[in-house]
């Protein structure tokens, strides 16, 4: 038999209400019974869960803050201190195991010792972000709860890191066993509750169907479908309205969310006077979930359901749920969101790059976008040079304005550049004084702020400004500057809030602009070391014009370039020749900038012993691997070990040029003709490899040929290739052939300079002159000594002729003691050269490779004081080899006049 509206009747058919009822009474107690041991099983387990979480953290953490657990793990077998430990612990707390770990998850400890030293089996990663992790699992002896904790360090420099892991578990049976024993009780109590119910609901039933009076089975169904529906869908507040649109049951609940007379029920949706948007979505019956709708003040959630579902009567049911403070947390949330993401964004933003000037512009320009409409930071005096700025005083604190975004010009604020003097008395001096950060939420209200400039205050609060906050700039408890954030287009204060938001935003950035005030002090002091150690000037010499130029690189994202360890080199040498030298020292900063004084200080050294290129750059490998070795493993990061070197000689008297390089990049030649070749100089490996000797390129350079000596970085940049480097600078010494070395350099650097350049750039640009026969004369003196006081003649007639008879005494004597030195000790050919420079030269070479010495002769010596007077009369002599022997000279100064002389020559030439 079903029911009125298809619903199935009882199972045991019952046809009175009492029987129905009693039915119903006997399930209940029978499902609230059930629901009893159910409720009591679950709260068991979710105590013992509970208990057991409890226990391995305590017992995890106790063991992790336990004296001399640092030590344990720090020592050099930490199970074997660690092993007996755990296991009394475990023991005496009653767990089943305890776990200590490395931060990588590698067992110490384990009750198994098989286990020990096996990855550890649960989450680590939280807990190595110091926080505490819980977990259940089922391992090999059932289910169980685990605890992992942090071990942190308390000394060194693993202060307050973790540095080791805890673990402690104990299976869920353990502590949840108690159940079982209530169990008995529990079913006990239950027969007892149900036979006590049955009687009573028995009675019961007896007496309703005394009191219905008959009533059918249908009446009491409708009545008991009604009241199912609205238990079923009741959540909060409950309206049903029936299939013709009228309102049946409305509970307290929704009568105080809807404002609804208590008289309510029987009347249409639609007479309810309720907002149009609730009115018809009760009217509808359309099905709807957690739809939002405003009721006054209020925010309701409402489901709604259709009632006819399964037989049901027709109509619907709503349930409606107050959700205004839910909304108000939600909006909270999303301004705390908010302004982490604008906090994150800062952090990108502000501070990419080590420069000052940039980091207080790019704070300027996040916070008068994102935070504020204006925004203007000022800064110390120091702070911009990249001092340490003096902490304030009771006196006057002076600020340079540095950066302004959003600032109208005709605004009042002070403009980029001044220098403000900020009183104590005014706001902004106490706040800096403090190192506190100030609100003025009523700029109007002139509270104090506008006594540092009257006249100004007035003129910004007249331009529509009405707020603002200062922040001091503090980083390690020194203010660096302040940043003020104005607040003009939008008509919100600041408020007490935000000025947490605008202190954090501050501090971040301050951080940014002390590295860079830091960095800004180290690029000051490398860039003055470096200058102090490459050249200040080209010095005196005869042999080629020159011109050089030096750019620093420049510091990009992230601080790289700056100074570093490229340099250039013009060293006289003997006979009019001259060193040019190019070389680089890989790395920037200070150790760069040092490392290169070192080498050119080599060089200089090494150019003093008149030898050809490959031996000076074989020289300077082996004090370079010597200097590597001094230095030792544990100062790895001061190795030289990386640096390039290019020497060439130019000797102007024969015209030829010698060449050769470590590693450093090939140079070029710039011909008469205005032919740009590169110059093929055999490869070397570079400074402080050792092991490979080095060669030499030589080869007779016409005058007015231009050498090109530069560093990588010259051709060489991130957006350019070394191929397309050379072949661009050959391009362009071809386009300027006839331009002198200064213009060759400007040329060059226009065409090929970056506009940042990431790494250092020297550029040396000679151009070759010749000694015309007129100033170089020599003679091949035969090996008899009777040809000496011929050789001594030529030189005179010589002397006399270039207008310098006043040497020629001295330069007689000169080559008298040296022309007999050679007949009489060295073999082979012996020839004499005289060389008309900025000095007089004057040159015996020989076959012999023995080197003469000077020697203090006693007072009975017949000899040994020619090479004394030499050294006395000269104004410099000193000996080099060749490939054929050797060759002595000396230098003598010109006087005066006779230097007016030559350049009249010149002039005649």
């Amino acid at each position: 038999m079903a029911g009125r509206y298809g619903r199935p009747r009882s199972v045991l058919r019952m046809r009175t209400v009492a029987g129905q009822v009693f039915l119903l009474q006997v399930a209940i107690v029978v499902l609230l019974v059930a629901a009893a041991i159910a409720a009591l099983v679950l709260q068991s387990r979710a105590d013992g869960d509970r208990e057991a979480r409890n226990r391995s953290v305590a017992v995890a953490e106790a063991f992790a803050n336990a004296p001399g657990i640092e030590t344990a793990l720090k020592s050099a077998d930490p199970t074997l201190v660690l092993q007996p430990r755990t296991e009394a612990a475990r023991k005496s707390s009653e767990v089943d195991f305890i776990v200590v770990m490395n931060t990588q998850g590698i067992r110490y400890t384990h009750p198994i010792p098989n286990r020990i030293g096996k990855k550890f089996v649960g989450t680590l990663q939280p807990a190595l972000s110091g926080h505490v992790v819980t977990e259940k699992i089922t391992g090999t002896i059932g289910p169980l709860v685990q605890a992992v904790v942090p071990v942190y360090g308390h000394s060194g420099k693993d202060n307050g890191k973790v540095i080791g892991l805890v673990s402690a578990g104990i299976t869920v049976n353990r502590v949840s066993g108690v159940v079982d024993d209530q169990f008995p009780l529990l079913f006990g109590a239950a027969a007892g509750i149900l036979l006590l119910t049955t009687g009573g609901t028995a009675l019961v039933s007896r007496r309703l169907r005394r009191q219905t009076h008959g009533l059918g089975p249908a009446e009491m169904t409708r009545m008991y479908e009604h009241h199912d529906a609205v238990l079923h869908a009741v959540r909060e507040g409950v309206i049903i309205v029936g299939g013709d649109g009228c309102l049946l049951l409305a509970n307290d609940e929704a009568c105080r969310l809807l404002d609804l007379p208590s008289d309510v029920e029987g009347r249409p949706v639609a007479d309810l006077g309720l907002d149009p948007a609730t009115g018809r979505l009760l009217a509808s019956g359309r099905v709807v979930t957690d739809e939002v709708h405003p009721v006054g003040e209020r925010l309701l959630a409402i489901n709604q359901r259709s009632t006819d579902q399964a037989g049901g009567p027709p109509g619907s049911v709503t349930t409606l749920r107050d959700t205004t403070e839910l909304r108000a947390l939600t909006g909270r949330a999303d301004v705390a969101r908010g302004r982490l993401k604008l906090l994150y964004d800062a952090g990108t933003e502000i501070g990419t790059t080590l420069d000052v000037v940039r980091t207080c512009e790019e704070l300027a320009e996040f916070g008068s976008t994102r935070f504020a409409d204006i925004v203007t930071v000022d800064l110390a005096e120091d702070v911009l040079i990249g001092e340490e700025p003096t902490a304030p005083t009771g006196a006057a604190i002076e600020m340079r304005r540095t950066a302004t975004s959003g600032a109208p010009a005709d605004s009042g604020l002070y403009p980029v550049g001044k220098l403000i003097r900020f009183e104590p008395a005014t706001t902004l001096g106490a706040s800096l004084t403090s190192g506190k950060a100030a609100l003025e939420a009523d700029l109007a209200a002139f509270s104090g702020w506008h006594l540092q400039s009257p006249g100004r205050a007035r003129k910004i609060v007249a331009h529509g400004i009405h707020s603002r906050i200062a922040v001091p700039l503090s980083a390690r408890g020194v203010i660096l500057g302040v940043v003020i954030f104005w607040r003009s287009d939008k008509p919100e204060p600041f408020e007490d809030e935000e000025l947490s938001l605008a202190e954090e935003l501050a501090a971040r950035a301050a951080v940014s602009i002390d590295n860079a005030r830091r960095y800004t002090r180290e690029h000051t002091m490398a860039v003055t070391l470096q200058r102090s150690l490459l050249p200040r000037g080209l010095p005196e010499q005869n042999a080629v014009e020159a011109a050089y130029r030096y750019l620093p690189a420049q510091a990009g994202r992230g601080g790289l370039g700056g100074v570093g360890g490229d340099w250039f080199d013009i060293i006289p040498l003997p006979g009019a020749r001259v060193a040019l030298v190019v070389g680089d020292v890989v790395g920037h900063g200070l150790h760069a900038a040092a490392t290169m004084g070192r080498l050119r200080t080599a060089v200089h050294n090494f150019a003093t012993l008149d030898l050809p290129p490959d031996e000076i750059l074989w020289h300077l490998d082996e004090l370079v691997t010597r200097l590597d070795q001094d230095e030792g493993a544990e100062e790895a990061e001061g190795s030289v070990t990386g640096a390039t070197c290019l020497y060439a000689i130019y000797d102007p008297a024969s015209g030829k040029c010698t060449m050769a390089r470590a590693g450093h990049v090939q140079p070029m030649l710039l011909l008469p003709d205005g032919t740009a070749e590169t110059v093929d100089v055999p490869g070397g490996p570079p400074l402080g490899l050792g092991g490979l000797p080095f060669e030499t390129w030589q080869r007779q350079l016409p005058e007015e040929t231009r050498l090109v000596l530069f560093t990588d970085g010259l051709v060489e940049d991130r957006d350019r290739d070394l191929d397309e480097g050379i072949g661009l600078l050959s391009h362009t010494l071809a386009e300027h052939s006839g331009r002198a070395p200064e213009e060759t350099c400007e040329a060059v650097l226009d065409a090929l300079l970056p506009e940042r350049p990431s790494d250092d750039i020297a550029l040396l640009v000679a151009r070759t002159r010749v000694l015309d026969t007129a100033h170089v004369s020599d003679w091949e003196v035969p090996p008899d000594p009777s040809a000496v006081a011929q050789i001594r003649a030529a030189a005179v007639r010589k002397l006399i002729e270039w207008g310098l008879a006043e040497e020629a005494f001295t330069a007689e004597l000169i080559l008298s003691e040296l022309v007999t030195n050679s007949i009489r000790y060295a073999s082979g050919p012996i020839r004499v050269r005289l060389i008309r420079d900025t000095s007089l030269i004057c040159e015996v070479s020989d076959s012999s490779s023995t080197s003469p010495h000077l020697r203090q002769a006693a007072t009975t010596d017949e000899g040994g004081r020619g090479l004394f007077l030499v050294a006395q009369l000269a104004e410099r002599w000193g000996t080099r080899y060749t490939t054929s022997g050797k060759v002595i000279w000396t230098e003598q100064a010109l006087t005066g006049i006779d230097l007016v002389a030559v350049e009249d020559d010149d002039e005649d030439a």
